[in-house]
């Protein structure tokens, strides 16, 4: 729909304000421009928008923010799309006078702004694809060691605003621990310039904190500091199967013993999840043993040219075949057999979007509790949805599940109130984890869809806190509301 037909759009100054200044090719109003901004990549939640607007600058970003709140309209920031949790759909974004919100996208600022090879740092606009990023730093020796299936169309806004982690955080940790400084529009149009590439700065509140993993709703990231790391010189990458998660536990303790942290990645699958990619990614074949009940992948790094990881990987799986804890292994012979087995991973997410409605979670343990609620969760989620079939990828090193009870499409249609057994789902999945010690989101963020999880599940001090950090930044309850918190 579009904003002239909107019956409860706000006068149209406002559009023509940001048509001013923006130019009127960059604001979009119409149903076919703005429908790609208005639904998730799912297809499973979708909003309204007044406007879709895409500045270039930091300036023009903070020259719409001042206008959306002189006219009390809610902002959606937006970046590649990719959230699990619809945490950047205008879902839930009216206000009170039942304006939809301008969704802000930041595609067009998407330049790297420096890379210093001498003091590893990076300086990017929000609106770089993680890719690019990754390959601006490969260009000068250096290496952006946070990667995920969704790296070609994510954004480093974006993954700042979520805190995302991916399949380095073994190695390397997880979004927050790469950035070191950020630029951010704040939700009254004022420029907060923290965009300092230092390791060391004690000077009072380390502000940019708050904004890591806020979704959007302080504040407007438009541009980021970020850690570069030495590029490995030498890797190994192994296929592994195994007969239970147990085992899968007991190979990372001998390989964290021996391998240390050459240990890049560790990430376990189950066949339900194997089976799946299969299916649906036609050109993925499995290395080894396509009927084991579990795989595991591993992968060592050094920066030392000279290091033997393939010998030292040669001489962990020798030991633990020895011991009965393996069923199989493969080893990638070279680049392109290693690059196959990744890929084989980051199909994962594309694959269970065409294999049914998969209720995906995204819990974290103590590693020693992943077996625990492996088998937990399976228990108390087919005890009561016996028609579910557990689809299954693991950070194991870090202890974050993605634990995904999935319907067929079919089974999906015949629900009475679809929306009700999914909430119900997830807090099954949610309650083992929290009964264990763990989160229930890890890596994804809270979203519109575990709004009401994180009321459930956290304590009604720390959501205080949250509320009243979120009130002094943003007192109009314009950025992304509706998003992490219940306002």
């Amino acid at each position: 729909m579009s904003a002239e037909s909107h019956p409860l759009s706000p006068p149209l100054d406002l559009v023509d304000q940001l048509r001013r200044l923006l130019g009127a090719a960059h604001v979009l109003t119409e149903a076919q421009d703005v429908a790609p901004f208005v639904e998730d990549w799912r297809g499973r939640y979708r909003g309204e928008v007044l406007a879709v607007v895409h500045p270039a600058t930091t300036h023009e970003v903070a020259a719409v923010v001042r206008a959306c709140a002189q006219a009390s309209v809610s902002i959606v920031p937006q970046g590649g799309h990719t959230s699990m949790v619809g945490g950047a759909t205008p879902v839930g974004a009216r206000r009170d006078n039942g304006t939809a919100p301008v969704v802000v996208t930041l595609r067009r600022m998407n330049r790297i702004r420096e890379v210093d090879a001498v003091g590893n740092t990076l300086i990017a606009e929000a609106g770089c694809v993680l890719q690019t990023l990754q390959e601006a730093a490969d260009a000068h020796g250096r290496l952006y060691p946070v990667t995920l299936g969704a790296e070609g169309s994510c954004q480093i806004g974006g993954n700042v605003s979520t805190n995302a982690g991916g399949t380095g955080v073994l190695k390397y940790g997880n979004t927050r621990e790469q950035v070191l400084g950020l630029e951010v529009v704040l939700p009254d149009g004022r420029i907060w310039d923290g965009l300092r590439a230092l390791r060391k700065d004690n000077t009072g509140y380390n502000l940019k904190h708050l904004f890591i993993g806020g979704e959007g709703t302080l504040g407007l990231v438009t541009a980021v500091a970020v850690r570069l790391h030495p590029k490995p010189a030498r890797t190994a990458t192994a296929w592994l199967t195994l007969d239970n998660v147990e085992n899968t536990l007991a190979c990372l303790a001998e390989f964290q013993s021996i391998a240390g942290d050459r240990i890049a990645g560790y990430e376990l699958l189950n066949q339900a999840q194997l089976q799946a990619v299969l299916t649906h990614c036609p050109d993925v074949r499995l290395p080894t043993d396509p009927e084991a009940p579990y795989a595991v992948l591993v992968e060592l790094s050094d920066t030392y040219i000279k290091a033997d990881l393939d010998g030292l990987l040669q001489d962990v799986l020798s030991g633990l075949s020895e011991r009965g804890l393996l069923r199989d292994a493969a080893l990638a012979a070279n680049e392109s057999q290693r690059a196959a087995f990744w890929h084989i991973r980051h199909s994962i997410s594309e694959s269970n979007r065409k294999a049914g409605m998969g209720l995906s979670t995204d819990v974290a343990v103590p590693v020693k509790s992943l077996a625990v609620f492996i088998d937990q969760a399976r228990r108390a989620v087919q005890d009561r949805w016996p028609e579910l079939e557990i689809v299954l990828a693991a950070h194991m090193g870090d202890g974050n599940v993605h634990f995904i009870p999935r319907f067929s499409f079919e089974q999906w249609a015949r629900l009475p109130n679809p929306g009700a057994t999914a909430d119900a789902v997830r807090a099954t999945v949610h309650d083992v984890a929290i009964s264990l010690g763990g989160t229930f989101s890890a890596e994804h963020g809270v979203g519109h869809v575990l709004v009401d999880e994180l009321v459930r599940l956290r304590a009604p001090l720390e959501l205080e806190l949250m509320q009243r950090i979120r009130t002094a930044f943003d007192p109009q309850g314009m950025m992304n509301p509706g998003k992490l918190l219940r306002c």
